[in-house]
């Protein structure tokens, strides 16, 4: 049996590979654990200081496994605690993550996608939350998330017709950071990551925490926490190398302290 998710590491960067071709790499709770344990090695592992996360060409990921909570009833979902026993690591993780998709991006797939920092999308990329056609709604943050991303209007839209949106409308909305032609997505990705990964990690650690902060904030709380963030920067050994070497027209030497 192949392993659910690929894991591989290139350079700083780690690169995880959703690997259930035969179902459009449909998730369930193989994939979403080994995602999950790939996380909490990058996570410990230092020298990772970005993460790409992707599927195959054909897909990013087409939504849960249907076959594997088809039987479920209420109190399997609610005792099993579905969804935030093992899909939220992501939202978890204190280092970049760079989602590069092609293909359908559905449901739950369009859900991770979300959950990642950055969105890449190659032109053959589709996005939906089509959950309304199965009598369920969004469960993995897709209720919550959109409307942070598109906007309330747009993202009624699509739950409550379930339609697909492609590339360039979901980069227009806010969705999407990038498109690329197809086959180009995961090189432009890792090369993303390849450049994140050479800035100071406890910087970007809290560049991505501040920025987040954004979304569950008012605006003052929310600048206060940017401007004790950045006092805090000067607290850094890498704030003194990154201003020097700025000053002496150099590469800084970042040493993660």
């Amino acid at each position: 049996m192949s392993e659910p998710v690929l894991v591989e590491i290139i350079g700083q960067v780690g690169l995880l590979r959703i690997n259930r071709p035969e179902v459009f790499n449909a998730l369930n709770d193989e994939v979403m654990n080994a995602l999950a344990a790939a996380l909490d090695r990058f996570e410990d592992d230092e020298a990772i200081r970005c993460v790409v996360l992707t599927g195959s060409s054909k897909a990013f990921a087409a939504g849960a496994d249907i076959m594997a909570i088809r039987p479920l009833d209420y109190m399997d979902a609610y005792k099993g605690n579905l969804i935030t026993r093992n899909w939220e690591r992501l939202k978890t993780f204190r280092k970049p993550v760079i989602a590069a998709v092609s293909g359908l991006a559905l449901g739950g797939g369009c859900e991770l996608a979300m959950m990642c920092d950055i969105v890449f999308a190659a032109d053959t990329a589709r996005f939906a939350l089509p959950e309304v056609k199965l009598a369920v709604i969004p469960g993995a943050g897709g209720t919550q998330r959109m409307p942070r991303a598109v906007g309330k209007a747009k993202a009624m839209d699509l739950v409550l017709t379930g339609r697909t949106m492609d590339a360039e409308e979901a980069e227009r909305a806010g969705l999407v950071s990038r498109i690329f032609p197809a086959g180009q997505v995961l090189d432009e990705a890792l090369k993303a990551a390849q450049g994140i990964a050479g800035y100071s990690l406890p910087v970007l650690m809290m560049l991505k925490e501040s920025v987040n902060r954004a979304w569950e904030s008012p605006l003052n709380e929310g600048l206060l926490f940017e401007r004790r963030t950045l006092h805090a920067t000067f607290a850094l050994n890498d704030q003194k190398e990154g201003m020097a070497a700025f000053l002496e027209k150099r590469k800084p030497a970042f040493r993660d302290r």
